[in-house]
């Protein structure tokens, strides 16, 4: 048995991790702080997703094999070279918040300290950037000032741009949970989508996108006007006044919101002293996305509702270690241990206390400009670790032209068949989760440990261990350790020098601590603290006191009549990123499978699409064919679809070369929400549905494929149509002439089996619409005998469960909707008493209470 950390959200759940000969069971850990034993569906899953098939097991130079001695002299040689004849600033790192702190370490070392370039920058950057910048504004650090308690300690939660259901699943249930202990709890939802988390609120606002300055300017002008402002705690609070005169240019007509919720939401925030405002990617993911966590961060510091019990804003991070990664300075504007780059006391203590040959001297370049200079030829050799920017950048296909161009390009990660990794010159073969050793800190400042508990496959090496490999054949010194538990040490001591120069980050404390059995430890060490900040009014600015920050809001610009539709993109409920590790669940992959655009009725109507026809969205710089949704959680003309799906799982569903590489001014965050493109029905002559027990790769318009039980399942379509549908099937399906076929060309009906043996090996479906077929059946029937499957539904006597909706129990929509309508369930907590849907990791109890207030019950097909 082993404890660790989830390698998924900011949340930082612990895991007991116990590896068996049938594999690796996984508990959440009663003991962790963040979770208390409780895990999300993801979570819940990993044991699934710690196969080695596939994985990348030792390093390759241009495609061919080769030992770590040559390829580590190969990569040193080659940024040294382009030092030498270009300046250190021709050389990057494009980093990742699923990086160790211990590996991210090393790297800022190596980059800002030795190579002499601050060109280091990470894919955190893409996510929680505006709140870095918005926090140093305002309280003079990157201090997150409350801890998760405060969720339920509160009277009032505002959850805004943050669906919490789905992207921080074990914080919302911590925060339910609360709730049904102190019915009192309020809750408001501040979303122009209506997600999942809406479902346990009391209050949704569905905000004009892109108004949530408006909204906060609003609320701190109520508050002024209420005298609900605090004259002792604005002692320590400068700029009130600017910040007033900016608030009250903004408008309720600009928030899009009826006036008597608004109303509502003014008077609850104004009314409740012990008030939480949690914000995450709605708010960051913006051209103005800095001014956005200002104005949330002006309200609470004009009331002094900050820094004490049940009170304060609150950031919550997307990565395991997005929070590390700032603490270490993995961003290319800022020093480790909450040190500025810009200022020359804190370089010259940093580089001291490193021997440090070479310090940058300024800021590099933020991930969009990291790219550009990639594509320009500013930037020469290139170094990607553990992320997937040809599939996450904006203008993702430009990024992945960028790379290929670049002269030399390292790629460290545990796959060699992802969309950056086919550009590498050079890929370095990575430990994953489970195999590595460090720490990880969480949004509440929680360090805690992932540790090692499976052995590690081929020649795979901890990324500390590459860069330090490097480092020392650059004829660098001071990067000779033996493990992780000494760069820990060497970081903690570093942060001791930063706490004498005033920095909030100092865990000095802990030098010298036994590393193999550190508990999660939250910071600051010192208990007076409370392991909260600000709420005695001390600051880190010169003068101690923090600043309130005038925000002129902005809506996004108006759109064109050549692109009238504004796209919000962002994350599904089982899904991971670029689904390296997710994507290989069959029960993660059941529900949704594919990627999806979800419209509402009056767009779809309007656009001459029905649910599951396929939508071509396309704008200037970008691509993608997505099946539709039809919906009415968004607004008109605000569609939105996932960012998971890549060159791997869905070529044309990589969502992020649609959007638009505009970044916040202040923070270098895109904006990931706001895209304007168009709209048009993808006109396709056939669809198609396989399943086979071996991968697949079709080479038609259309694509997206999931892992099942025992093989693979995929959704096609094409624009063209094969002069032979029976070969066509047999080319793609690999497996031989089909045993069974039903034909109807007049109808564009085909419909052929596959076996070995007895055993059904494969199946495809083709029709001149989306098909209509039990998908779960069909997957079930996989290495069956079922000579029946061409029928594509189960028989009578077998119920069909339809689409996935529990996945942690694999409760099926249609078994759900038929126990309601049976056995006349009233509520999530019958259905789970009758079905067991909902009661394990509690992530689709927001689905379940929906289904509970449909006025029909109806069974789906597929």
């Amino acid at each position: 048995m082993t404890r660790t950390t989830c390698p998924y959200c900011g949340v930082g759940c612990g895991v007991i991790a116990t590896p068996s000969a049938k594999g690796v069971r996984i508990a959440g850990d009663p003991e962790h702080p963040a979770n208390r034993g409780r895990l999300c569906v993801k979570g819940t899953a990993l044991g699934e997703t710690l196969a080695t098939g596939g994985r990348l097991l030792a390093p390759r130079t241009f495609g061919q094999e080769k030992g770590w001695g040559e390829t580590l002299d190969l990569i040193a040689a080659r940024f040294s070279a382009v030092i030498a004849e270009h300046g250190p600033d021709a050389v990057a790192f494009y980093v990742s918040g699923q990086l160790l702190t211990e590996d991210y370490y090393v790297a800022n070392k190596l980059m800002k300290g030795f190579i002499g370039s601050a060109n280091i920058d990470t894919n955190s950057r893409l996510c929680m950037a505006s709140s870095v910048a918005g926090h140093r504004r305002a309280f003079g650090t990157d201090t997150v000032p409350g801890q998760y308690e405060d969720l339920e300690q509160a009277d009032l939660v505002v959850l805004v741009g943050s669906n919490l259901a789905w992207c921080h699943p074990v914080l919302h249930q911590r925060l339910m949970a609360a709730k049904s202990a102190r019915p009192g709890l309020k809750i408001v939802v501040i979303d122009p989508r209506r997600t999942a988390t809406c479902e346990g609120a009391d209050l949704h606002l569905p905000l004009a996108p892109g108004a949530d300055a408006h909204l906060f300017n609003l609320l701190l002008a109520h508050l002024a006007d209420t005298g609900r402002a605090d004259p002792a705690f604005l002692r320590h609070v400068s700029g009130l006044e600017e910040a007033l005169t900016a608030a009250r240019t903004s408008t309720p007509e600009t928030t899009g919101l009826d006036p008597a919720d608004l109303q509502t939401f003014l008077d609850l925030w104004a009314a409740t002293e012990k008030v939480v405002t949690v914000y995450s990617q709605g708010i960051n993911q913006s051209e103005t996305g800095t001014d956005k966590v200002n104005a949330i961060l002006n309200c609470h510091l004009a009331t002094g509702r900050i820094g004490r019990p049940g009170m304060g804003p609150f950031s919550v991070t997307g990565q395991p270690n997005a929070m590390g990664g700032r603490e270490v300075g993995g961003l290319a504007n800022m020093l480790a241990c909450h040190l500025e780059i810009d200022n020359p006391a804190h370089r010259d203590a940093v580089a001291t206390f490193w021997a440090a040959p070479k310090m940058a001297a300024k800021p590099g370049l933020k991930a969009v400009e990291m790219f550009r200079a990639v594509e320009e030829g500013r930037i020469k050799a290139l170094w990607v670790m553990h992320s997937n920017p040809a599939v996450t950048m904006p203008e993702a296909d430009r990024v992945a032209r960028a790379i290929a161009g670049c002269d030399f390009t390292v790629v460290s990660d545990l796959w060699a068949e992802t969309d950056t990794a086919r550009l590498a010159d050079v890929l370095l073969p990575a430990t994953g989760w489970g195999e590595k050793s460090g720490t990880v800190t969480n949004s509440e400042r929680c360090i805690s440990r992932q540790r090692a508990f499976l052995p590690t496959p081929g020649q795979a090496r901890p990324d500390w261990w590459a860069l330090a490999q490097v480092a020392q054949r650059m004829g660098f010194s001071g990067f000779d350790w033996q493990g992780p538990a000494e760069i820990f040490d060497e970081y903690c001591a570093l942060s001791g020098v930063a706490g004498a120069l005033g920095s909030d980050f100092d865990i000095s404390g802990l030098v010298g601590t036994d590393y193999d059995t550190l508990p999660p430890t939250h910071w600051p060490q010192a208990a007076q603290k409370g392991g909260r900040f600000f709420g005695t009014g001390q600051f880190h600015t010169p003068d101690r006191r923090a600043r309130m920050i005038p925000v002129t809001a902005r809506l996004p610009e108006p759109l064109g009549a050549a692109h009238p539709f504004r796209l919000n993109t962002g994350r599904i409920r089982d899904q991971w990123h670029t689904m390296t590790r997710t994507g290989q669940s069959p029960r993660l992959a059941a529900h949704l499978g594919e990627p999806f655009l979800e419209l509402h009725p009056e767009d779809a109507a309007r656009l001459s699409l029905a649910a599951a026809d396929l939508a071509e969205v396309t704008n200037s710089h970008g691509r993608a064919l997505l099946r539709v949704m039809i919906s009415d959680r968004v607004a008109p003309g605000h569609p939105f679809a996932p960012m998971h799906w890549t060159g791997e799982t869905a070529p044309s569903g990589r969502i992020d070369a649609l959007v638009t590489a505009r970044t916040d001014p202040v923070s270098g965050q895109p904006a990931s929400k706001s895209a304007a493109v168009a709209i048009r029905p993808f006109k396709a002559r056939w669809h198609g549905f396989a399943i086979a027990r071996h991968d697949l790769q079709p080479g038609c318009d259309y694509w997206a494929k999931a892992p099942i039980p025992g093989g693979w399942r995929a959704e096609l379509a094409g624009s063209k149509s094969p002069e032979d549908w029976a070969l066509w099937a047999e080319d793609l399906m690999r497996l031989g002439p089909p045993a069974l076929v039903v034909s109807d060309p007049a109808k564009g009906l085909h419909r052929f089996a596959f076996f070995d043996g007895d055993r059904l090996a494969g199946a495809l479906f083709i029709a001149p619409g989306p098909v209509a077929l039990s998908r779960s059946h069909l997957a079930a029937s996989l290495g069956t005998a079922d000579r029946s499957i061409l029928a594509g539904l189960p028989e009578t006597s077998r119920p069909d469960p339809g689409p996935t909706v529990c996945a942690c129990l694999n409760v099926g929509l249609n078994t759900i909707l038929r126990a309601i309508a049976d056995q006349g369930l009233t509520s999530v907590e019958a259905i789970g008493q009758a079905l067991g849907a909902g009661t394990n990791c509690g992530s689709c109890r927001p689905d379940l209470a929906t289904l509970l207030s449909r006025p029909q019950h109806q069974e789906a097909a597929q």
